[in-house]
């Protein structure tokens, strides 16, 4: 189901669906990046840090969250952009095994000064299999209208 800026209003929540970690993601997520920073790839010397163990990069859950986005159709077809990302806080780790899922909710909206779409604060926390926070943050999302949409399909 594809939502629209009339479709949302301050105060709703979405729950994602779950997916869990897995070292071929971290390994992947490695590879692309070019980042092989122990703590993240080598379990020897991550068993000496103060996790005991290697922990998943911070900005693989940010990425994680927007598969996890799109498997639920929510804008699809309907974002034109993320606009930025704010206040996106690492307030624990993520460890392959982990199972995350997020919440998110909808803050506040606006309309763009063009009047043809409108701009969405999306507050997202994400969670892991023991609804611990292990992020939390904004990506504020540019959107279309279902007004606009509709116009634009009967043209």
């Amino acid at each position: 189901m594809t939502l629209y800026y009339e479709d949302l209003s301050a105060g709703q929540t979405f729950t994602s669906p779950a997916r869990t970690i897995t070292e071929a993601d971290l390994v992947h997520f490695a590879m692309l990046s070019g980042d092989w920073n122990p703590i993240h790839t080598d379990k020897e010397f991550a068993s000496k840090t103060f996790y005991g163990q290697p922990v998943v990069y911070g900005l693989l859950g940010v990425t994680i969250l927007t598969g996890l986005m799109d498997r639920m159709n929510l804008f699809h077809g309907s974002a034109i952009a993320m606009l930025g990302i704010r206040e996106w806080r690492f307030t624990g780790p993520i460890f392959v095994g982990d199972t995350i899922h997020f919440v998110m909710e909808i803050i506040s909206k606006r309309l763009a000064s063009a009047g043809d779409r409108g701009v969405v604060d999306r507050k997202f926390t994400i969670l892991n299999q023991r609804n611990e926070v292990v992020q939390e943050g904004h990506l504020d999302l540019l959107i279309r209208l279902a007004s606009r949409n509709t116009a634009e399909e009967h043209r």
